[in-house]
């Protein structure tokens, strides 16, 4: 098994928002805001290279939306998602598997193209079967007022069609690795779980989404269920803590996977990561 890191690119999001209770001049000092009080985070994807499965987890934001749409959240960097996936000598036909923790537009925008009409919808991944969580993606195509703005059809409804879609609850599962689902942040979303020479990495999605989310009570208000957020949180740290586990950060600026260690204020980042490094 070989693992890659897919970048897909930056965007920026209101930093009261991705810390919710947490004050400013807290949170300022681990991801410094700008004149707007928005911060920068990345759209970091993994790609499982396993035998001939090629396995790729979450999609970025894709490139579909309207000018106005993308305005809203500075779309910045170089990386792409067909880029980063060139650099590996690989290619959308390639990838056998696309799965989606989530169906926020940040995580699977990338999923479906659209043509030169920017009319007609198709999966960006021709040969992929599309893996969801049965009970998320209804939760998705029937949106609740609080998340609708997230839940994009067009992001969502063109898998259905294209006859790829699978899901992980319910139909045969033979992907490399478990997973485990969770329902603080959105109903069901996925944690890949990961097993590479001799660690253990989790894909945390956006349970914690980038480093400075490791301390229990900094939790997004982005979330659906704030306290059952902090309280898979709390169960998976000691989890990872207790199996010297490794976190792969999708949304971390800067930091690809740490390690923990326990501290007086409670469990913390230990080391810094790259995967390649591993």
């Amino acid at each position: 098994m070989k693992l890659y890191s897919i970048d897909t690119g930056f965007f920026k999001l209101d930093g009261g928002a991705m810390f919710g209770v947490v004050p400013k001049s807290i949170w300022q000092k681990l991801n410094p805001a700008d004149e707007n009080n928005m911060c920068t985070w990345a759209m970091r994807c993994l790609l499982i290279e396993d035998g001939n499965r090629l396995v790729l987890v979450d999609t970025g934001i894709g490139n579909k939306q309207s000018v106005r749409f993308f305005s809203y959240y500075y779309l910045h960097g170089e990386d792409t998602l067909e880029r980063s996936l060139n650099k590996y000598d690989f290619s959308f036909s390639d990838v056998t598997d696309v799965v989606l923790t989530h169906l926020h537009f940040d995580h699977c925008g990338g999923a479906i193209s659209f043509d030169k009409s920017k009319e007609n919808y198709y999966p960006t991944f021709p040969n992929a079967i599309y893996w969801s969580h049965y009970q998320h993606w209804k939760w998705a195509i029937q949106p609740n007022v609080r998340e609708k703005a997230s839940f994009l059809k067009e992001n969502i409804l063109p898998i259905q069609k294209s006859g790829q879609l699978k899901f992980v609850d319910k139909d045969k599962y033979n992907l490399p690795f478990e997973y485990i689902d969770v329902y603080g942040h959105t109903e069901a979303m996925i944690l890949p779980i990961i097993k590479y020479k001799g660690y253990k990495i989790i894909y945390m999605a956006d349970l914690i989404p980038s480093s400075g989310h490791i301390p229990v009570p900094y939790v997004m208000a982005y979330d659906l269920r704030p306290l059952e957020t902090m309280g898979e949180k709390e169960k998976i740290l000691n989890q990872c803590l207790n199996e010297n586990a490794l976190l792969f950060f999708e949304h971390d600026p800067k930091i690809e996977i740490c390690s923990l260690e326990n501290t007086e204020r409670g469990i913390r980042l230990s080391d810094e990561m790259k995967l390649n490094a591993i």
